[in-house]
């Protein structure tokens, strides 16, 4: 059994209530020390139930306490036990006993007189501490009269420039909505429009209205009436017309190409009769002169060779007539006509010339109309976008009036909030010191529980408890100041090193100071051996695999030196295989040779 079980062994035994509940293996670290261990070695090994005092003894001890009865000490009961024992008989005995109860109320009375005096030095102290505690108050008193007096001089002073503020608040917000006052219809302007909203515009309406109604006027007295379909008109309206075409829409056009085809037609009749003319001309010049060529000879003579001339011409004379014929039916009519359209052709440019420039005259004064109109419409989208851009800086401005006329409202709410706490009369202060923290006063509860981190609700809080937490949570924030200095020592020392550090590498990294080394100088040697080791191996691979493409090449044009590889191979891999191929190759070249 160990120690610890033995000294909850002995607590059962003296009927402690709650030894069942107790683990001996708690107890055993108190056997290890030297003070404590010799003394519950004897409490566990020599107190018994009889040590336990009863119930009943105890409240009779109590109330022999508390009546005020003198008890006597270690010495007083030593001396009245060797009485009891040197007492011989009973009636030395009751001498003794009368003996010893004077001597008990002595004692019980110097006892007493103890107690009075000590009652008295008590009081004494009291009353100096009193005395000690008036004049601190009196002098908190007054050092509280004189804060208060310097307090109620600073609010006033805060009061006053407080007021001087609002006024100022006041006579800005009034010179505000003096500049978004709106001008009305007829008043004389005392002050200069500031935003454009406060400007009229009856002068320039009215401007623009009449300059609009001249504009309209002279718009009808200059333009006829299907303006917009010949300015809108696409360029086939500029194409030549066509006689041929349906013109029974337009009654003008069509009483145009009846006079072109009048026009044609007698230009077509009188160039056939031209041409008719001619050709008789032509034909009597002939005659007259192949008369006067041949008049000279004899009419014999003459009659011999026309009868000869006649007969050569007759078939020539019919090709001609032919030819004369097919030109006057087929070619000659072409030919006119072609010709009459031609005729129509400086008719035509003349009559478009002529609406070229109408039209030429008709767009100038639309340019103008244009240009007039454009004006005006910048002119109006140059007061749009003005009206526009104030709008939006005036949205601007009221969402944040908005804004600060919410916050004012919310400040005035806290304010008002406040001052009905503080009017409060749980904090009123009281002739009646307190110690608990009065359950109406929520500002303090909340300090408290700020400061204890504790927001569990508690019926009774201290005063003294709030100062310790604060004392606290001082010595705390100290520690964490110093803390933090002490971090920063570290920290500083830390970048130290770690400067020297850069420092050192930098060194190393930049030997000569201008050239980074990305290799320390002892490996650049190695490094470099390496480099060509590579080099080498690499040419030695490349030349590895020249020798395996010829092979290869090699072995897929000889089947002798693939079949030579292949037993290699089977040599190397496979005994078995190899002996199999090479018995069945005697075989062959035996069975071949027999």
């Amino acid at each position: 059994m160990s120690s610890g079980d033995r000294l909850v062994q002995t607590l059962r035994k003296l009927g402690y209530p709650k030894a069942s509940k107790l683990d001996g293996e708690d107890f055993d670290w108190l056997f290890e020390t030297t003070d404590a261990k010799s003394f519950l070695d004897w409490f566990c090994a020599n107190v018994t139930e009889q040590n336990v005092v009863s119930e009943e003894k105890l409240q009779a001890f109590n109330e022999l306490k508390a009546s005020g009865k003198a008890l006597l000490d270690e010495k007083g009961l030593e001396e009245v036990m060797k009485t009891v024992k040197a007492s011989g008989s009973k009636a030395s005995a009751l001498e003794e006993v009368a003996v010893e109860k004077l001597e008990e109320e002595l004692h019980n009375l110097q006892k007493l007189r103890g107690l009075h005096l000590q009652r008295r030095n008590r009081i004494q102290m009291m009353a100096s501490t009193n005395i000690h505690s008036c004049l601190k108050l009196k002098d908190k008193e007054d050092n509280d009269a004189k804060a208060l007096s310097e307090t109620l001089s600073n609010l006033q002073v805060t009061s006053t420039k407080l007021n001087h503020e609002l006024q100022t608040v006041v006579d800005g917000i009034e010179k505000l909505m003096s500049f978004y006052s709106p001008q009305e219809k007829g008043q004389a302007s005392t002050t200069p429009a500031i935003f454009l909203f406060q400007v009229l515009l009856d002068k320039y309406l009215s401007c623009e209205e009449q300059s609009t109604a001249a504009l309209t006027q002279f718009t009808k007295e200059h333009f006829f009436e299907g303006l917009s379909r010949c300015i809108e008109g696409t360029v086939e309206d500029f194409e030549l017309m066509r006689l041929d075409g349906d013109v029974r829409d337009d009654p003008a056009l069509e009483e145009k190409c009846k006079e072109m085809m009048r026009l044609q037609l007698a230009y077509i009749s009188a160039k056939h009769k031209l041409i008719e003319t001619k050709a008789k001309n032509s034909s009597i010049k002939a005659g007259l002169q192949w008369v006067e060529a041949n008049a000279v000879q004899s009419k014999a003579v003459q009659k011999d060779k026309l009868i000869v001339r006649i007969s050569s011409l007759k078939d020539e004379t019919a090709q001609i007539e032919d030819h004369i014929e097919s030109i006057k039916k087929e070619t000659l009519p072409a030919l006119v006509r072609e010709s009459a359209q031609l005729l129509n052709m400086p008719i035509v440019k003349g009559d478009y010339d002529m609406q070229i420039a109408r039209h030429n005259v008709y767009l100038s004064r639309q340019d103008l109309v244009c240009d007039h109109l454009m004006k005006q419409k910048a002119s109006f989208e140059l007061l749009q976008l003005g009206f526009e851009l104030e709008l939006r800086k005036q949205r601007v401005v009221n969402r944040q009036l908005e804004a600060l006329i919410q916050e004012l409202r919310q400040s005035a709410e806290r304010l008002e909030a406040r001052s009905l706490m503080m009017s409060d009369t749980s904090l009123l202060a009281s002739n009646k010191p307190r110690t608990n923290l009065d359950s109406r006063d929520q500002a303090t509860h909340g300090l408290f529980q700020l400061l204890d981190g504790d927001n569990t609700q508690k019926l009774f809080r201290t005063y003294s408890t709030l100062e310790s937490v604060a004392q606290k949570l001082s010595l705390d924030t100290q520690s964490v100041q110093d803390q933090l200095a002490v971090s920063q020592q570290e920290q500083s020392l830390f970048m130290s090193k770690l400067e020297s550090n850069l420092k050192t590498l930098q060194d190393s990294m930049y030997a000569d100071g201008s050239e980074l080394l990305l290799n320390p100088p002892e490996l650049s040697s190695s490094f470099q051996q390496l480099n060509l080791h590579l080099d080498k191996l690499n040419q030695i691979l490349l030349e590895v695999l020249e020798d395996v493409r010829v092979k290869q090449k090699i072995l897929q044009s000889s089947k002798f030196e693939k079949l030579e590889k292949e037993l290699y191979v089977y040599f190397f891999q496979n005994e078995e295989l190899l002996r199999s191929i090479v018995q069945n190759l005697e075989s062959r070249i035996d069975s071949h040779t027999s």
